[in-house]
């Protein structure tokens, strides 16, 4: 049987692990996140789900560590896969899986590689964006594309819409890529990267509105950071206004 370790976080993780699963791959450890107190839990928990397969978990500070390798080592995967993971894993440890290591990116590739992809998407305007499971490589989002799935974006779309649209592309596409995979005969795409473009991480601070940017920036910014996010703000007279939604210009 196929053997696979899952680092995973967040819905894209937990449908991932299912598709995993539901496809017959043996998953022997996943590796996720404790939950950071400060933050708004408003997604599922890979843990539990794992947990309910009856898999261990480990929630690691650091992934590269020589414990973590041995135990992923113990584990003698044919692959690792990553399904929104928040760290980057090194050489050394995606070298243990013996057929590969790939990760589910939130967006087309080459497009919005990097951090919060989604929310990066709608703030600059994009129609669509989607879901791409891609080698992992010593660059991130760099390595060469299995498949994608491409998804819409309307207009009024916050991004808390697109990453359910974006969730669903992912298991979607690994569903549909697969048995490619696992049977050794599945097409990859080198990128461009010089097509495609990277972005960072957002912070709260980031949602401060500037009242000179023109309609349209302005109600980008409002969905892309709208509940569950931070949302947009501004000041005035010694009060903070949140703006949670907004409206698309006429015409």
């Amino acid at each position: 049987m196929t053997r696979a370790v899952v680092f995973a976080y967040h819905n894209v993780g937990v449908r991932c692990l299912r598709v995993l699963l539901a496809r017959g791959i043996e998953v022997p450890l996943v590796v996720s996140h404790a939950d950071q107190p400060g933050e708004e839990i408003w997604f599922e928990s890979v843990a539990r789900h794992a947990g309910w397969h009856g898999i261990p978990v480990i929630t690691p500070e650091d992934a590269n560590t020589p414990e973590v390798l041995a135990q992923i080592a113990a584990a003698a995967p044919d692959f690792i896969f990553s399904f929104y993971y928040r760290q980057m894993l090194g050489a050394p440890l995606l070298g243990l899986a013996k057929r590969g290591a790939y990760n589910m990116h939130g967006s087309l590739l080459p497009q919005f590689r990097g951090r919060v992809p989604v929310n990066w998407a709608v703030l600059h305007g994009a129609t669509e964006t989607g879901a791409t499971l891609h080698v992992m490589a010593d660059k991130p989002d760099a390595g060469a594309i299995v498949d994608q799935q491409a998804v819409p974006i309307l207009p009024d779309d916050t991004a808390f819409e697109v990453f359910q649209k974006v969730t669903v592309a992912a298991e979607l596409t690994l569903h549909r890529c697969l048995p490619a995979l696992v049977a050794g005969n599945a097409r990859l795409m080198p990128q461009n990267l010089a097509a495609g473009s990277y972005h960072g991480r957002r912070t709260a601070a980031d949602g401060r509105i500037d009242w000179r940017a023109g309609v349209a920036s302005i109600h980008n910014l409002v969905r892309a950071v709208a509940p569950p996010y931070p949302g947009a703000f501004s000041e005035a007279g010694g009060l903070a206004l949140r703006i949670f939604r907004s409206l698309p210009a006429p015409g």
